[in-house]
Parts: structure tokens; sequence; C-alpha cells
């Protein structure tokens, strides 16, 4: 067990399976490769775990990857027929996936064990960057249905002791998802929320915690996410470091050659 706490992140994961594509599309997603491939620098220990939230999983109650050796889900459509069989070994831990459900019901939420789940997309083309030996065990965490904001902080403060035992919260989503707008279309929602959501992270924390409850009453927040799966997971990775500052490990203007697209880390880099 380590004594040094671990920063939480909630990083925007990019589209598909893009890590394994890079060839053809690596001139979209340098920026974003180098500052995954960045986090172990910046955390300064390999973690025990990664408890990864991730927006592509919703379900009744709160679930859980509880398998030794999860599969893989290839939940995307339209890419080139490698990207169909591409592997992330990465093993589970069914002890901290016992461990977070434990920690969540003695909180008031349920939470369910699922050994059959296997790594989405928004958990293995995040952590193959980060982790490309695939060497540390990575538990998912779905959303709850409703996504309501504030169940999901509560259940990122009911997270918050894994940090100091060598457990990396993830929350993996994007800051900006409207899929019918991925392009020049979204430019000016996007940078109209991104900037909110920055200006927002640099708030004082019970102030931050407060504004962040009311996204959907920021510009362009429905253009943004017309559907905010892909905000939750930033729900949960403040809720478990909510008194920490928040910094910008990845930031661009003009990703997909328009859209503004950020990740955050709260709590300080190693030295």
């Amino acid at each position: 067990m380590t004594t040094q706490k671990l920063p939480t992140y909630f990083l925007s994961h990019g589209g598909g399976p893009w890590p394994f594509m890079m060839d053809q599309v690596g001139h979209l997603y340098g920026k974003l490769d180098a500052s995954l491939r960045d986090i172990p620098r910046q955390i300064g220990v390999t973690p025990k775990a990664v408890l990864v939230i991730t927006a592509h999983w919703e379900g009744r109650d709160f679930m859980l990857s509880s398998s030794a050796k999860p599969p893989m889900i290839y939940d995307y459509g339209g890419f080139p027929p490698h990207t169909y069989q591409v592997q992330y070994s990465a093993p589970g831990s069914p002890e901290l996936a016992a461990q977070v459900q434990q920690l969540l019901q003695a909180g008031g939420h349920a939470a369910v064990l699922d050994a059959e789940r296997g790594f989405d997309h928004g958990t293995f083309s995040a952590m193959y960057p980060v982790y490309p030996n695939a060497d540390v065990p990575i538990v998912q965490l779905s959303l709850k249905y409703g996504l309501d904001p504030q169940t999901h902080l509560e259940v990122g403060r009911l997270l918050a002791p894994l940090r100091e035992q060598g457990v990396l919260i993830v929350g993996s989503g994007l800051s900006y998802h409207n899929l019918r707008a991925f392009n020049a279309a979204g430019a000016a929602a996007s940078h109209a929320f991104d900037d909110w959501l920055r200006q927002t992270m640099a708030l004082p924390a019970q102030q931050r915690s407060a504004q962040l409850m009311k996204w959907d009453e920021a510009p362009a927040a429905r253009m943004a996410h017309p559907r905010e799966e892909h905000l939750l997971p930033l729900m949960v990775v403040l809720g478990a470091a909510e008194n920490d500052d928040a910094s910008v490990p990845y930031h661009e203007d003009a990703f997909m050659g328009a859209l503004a697209v950020s990740s955050f880390r709260f709590g300080q880099a190693a030295a």
C-alpha cells in the first residue's frame, strides 16, 4: 500500500479505436496521445490498479467489471477490419471490484458485479497509450441510468479512499460529444462550453462542485452534450478529489479541425 495520494483524471478519450490506427489518424491524435503517454510520469508510481468510470456503460444500478481476464467489446462501427481484432490484455481485479462494491453499498448506492463485462473502447483506447504493456489491472465502473450529476458526484466521494491505496481513478468520456456536429458545425458550441468548463474547474472547491451540478445551464451545454453520458465521468472523478486543485493536462482548440476539447487532472503531479 502506498501513502501517496494519487490524482484523479477526466480523459477526453477521442473517437473509436484511434490508438490502433496511428498510421492513418496520427496527425489528428498526436497531442492527445502525448498527453496520455505522459500520465505515468505525472503520477510518479505504477498504480496497484486503475478504476475506469466509462461513458460507454450504463445500468439501473452501478455496475463493476469483475472478471480476472476481461474480454474486448468493439463498440464502434465503420472502422478498418483490424480494429475489430485488437486486444488489450490488461488483467482485471476481482478484489478491487468487490472493494468498490462495498464502498458504494456502504454509502447507500446499489452496486452489482458483472463477471462478463469486457473492456469497451472508452477504456482500452484511453488506457493503451498510458500503459501500452497492459500490465496494470483495470476495473470498469458504469454510470447509472438517469445520469443524475449529484448521484455521480456522491459516488466519487465514496471512492476517495482508494487514492491512498494505490488505485488510479480515471473518468473516460469527452468534454464535447455531439456526433451530429463533430466538425465545424460544432465549433462555436464546443468552444463556448469548453471555456465554461475550464473556468469552472479553476473555481474554489465548493463553488466548483455547485457549478458543475448545474452544467446544463452553461453556454451551449445541450449542443455540446445532447445526452450527457460522456460528461458524467467528470462528476465521479471530481467527487473523488473534491478539494484538490484542477489542472488541464490536455487541451486542443481545433480537434478534428474545429472542436475544443479538454482533459482534467485533480491533484498534484509528482515532483
